[in-house]
């Protein structure tokens, strides 16, 4: 029996204006935001769903929904306490699911 259900690595695309951002980092806030993009497009679920569903993330990486009320909704990912992060949605389409950044800022 096959599973015909994607797996990862996912697809991840940017926003025009998050890739902007993103090129206008500094290069240590690019290495992170590579990194978290490295957790993100291997992980089983991007969404991190459940219970210390991320403990298996480092440590400067957490990952938590945008409002508490749209679980299924955009995901922030705070990198470094707080000194930057990533926004993304994640769309799991049948053919090609993809993750998709609109935002991304450090400072």
């Amino acid at each position: 029996m096959t599973d015909d259900l994607p797996h990862p690595p996912w697809q991840m695309d940017w926003t025009a204006e998050a890739r902007q951002d993103f090129d206008a980092m500094p290069a240590d806030g690019r290495e992170l935001v590579l990194a978290a993009r490295a957790e993100l497009i291997t992980a089983p679920d991007p969404y991190y769903r459940g219970i210390d569903a991320d403990a298996c993330l480092p440590h400067w990486i957490t990952v938590r929904p945008l409002a508490s009320t749209k679980p299924g909704g955009p995901h922030i990912v705070d990198l470094a306490g707080g000194r930057g992060w990533l926004i993304y949605t994640f769309i799991r389409r049948h053919a090609v699911p993809q993750i998709t950044v609109i935002e991304a800022f450090w400072t």
